[in-house]
């Protein structure tokens, strides 16, 4: 059983903080341990696969291409959001270290949430080389430069690093003085918003309010629609092309991407966390002719080596 308060909390001057909080997702789901051994077994093929990723783009020449800079980008980010997230819900759930340290708490929060929005975000970047390769073919190579990649690439690590930080930071404006438990499975900037028990003033609410707003918007509502405005003009340019095997090539890397009960909603949300970033190298990349080009590349070389050495 989990305790509603803590009695070592942090006081000062202004805000009440407990010692620690607990996480209280998958609560009493039957059979729960086999989703443990699933998120466990997508872990690892999550690291094996975007490790390969990363290594067949730092190892082949041809790979460092603008397009490239961005699929390493989202390998990292997708190798990172995993390993922020799923070895600490192990150890929290399946060997059952349900409190977490409240400072520890704030940068589980921090960096879950900040990869999940850099994978937003260079999807969307991807989206765009895609777009400029589709629709506007000629110009591709002055648009879609090293440069402009970086550029945006940085500037969205830099604009969401602010973003979740000022989202910590709200939280850390908050007090919490009678239930210490998250209802999520990790220490998500909504359930833990809700424990505060400030007598906040109407400002602050208005301002806590239109920054989460904003913040959501930000991370997931506007992406989406980037993406989705992206695959509308790429249909509309493959609609005038004549050959439906260019329209198939053209496609090859995109894609499209009511009450809930409270175990539901956190499963839901816990698969959306975690597998799309197994997904990802399978489906932007290593199905791609370029990178099973440069797979075979690396095989042949490595057989090379091995003729040599005897």
């Amino acid at each position: 059983m989990y305790r509603e308060t803590l009695p070592t909390s942090i006081f000062n001057s202004t805000f009440v903080r407990p010692a620690e909080f607990y996480l209280g997702g998958f609560y009493n789901i039957p059979h729960v341990k086999y989703y443990y051994v699933f998120l466990c077994f997508v872990y690892i093929m999550t690291v094996l696969g975007n490790g390969f990723l990363l290594s067949v783009i730092y190892l082949v020449k041809t790979l460092h291409s603008p397009k490239y800079i961005i699929v390493f980008n989202l390998a990292f980010t997708d190798l990172c959001g995993s390993t922020a997230l799923i070895p600490k819900l192990l150890d929290t759930f399946l060997l059952n270290r349900r409190y977490i340290v409240y400072e520890a708490c704030l940068a589980h929060m921090f960096f879950v949430l900040l990869f999940g929005g850099i994978q937003s975000w260079t999807l969307v970047t991807m989206a765009y080389d895609r777009l400029i390769a589709i629709c506007f073919p000629l110009r591709y190579h002055s648009i879609i430069t090293t440069k402009s990649v970086v550029v945006i690439l940085l500037c969205c690590w830099m604009f969401l690093v602010g973003i979740m930080a000022t989202s910590a930071g709200f939280i850390n404006r908050l007090s919490f003085c009678s239930s210490i438990e998250i209802k999520s499975f990790f220490c998500d900037h909504g359930p833990i918003y809700q424990l505060a028990c400030n007598d906040k003033s109407y400002s602050y609410i208005l301002a806590t309010c239109a920054y989460t707003t904003i913040a959501l918007i930000v991370v997931m509502c506007i992406p989406l629609i980037l993406i989705f405005s992206s695959y509308v003009c790429i249909a509309i340019a493959l609609s005038r092309t004549i050959s439906r095997e260019e329209r198939l090539r053209a496609l090859e890397t995109s894609v499209l991407t009511s009450y809930i009960h409270p175990n539901a909603r956190i499963i839901n949300s816990s698969l959306t966390f975690t597998v799309p970033s197994l997904l990802n190298p399978i489906i932007y990349s290593l199905k791609t002719e370029e990178v099973r080009n440069a797979i075979k590349k690396l095989c042949r070389r490595a057989k090379m080596r091995k003729i040599n050495a005897k």
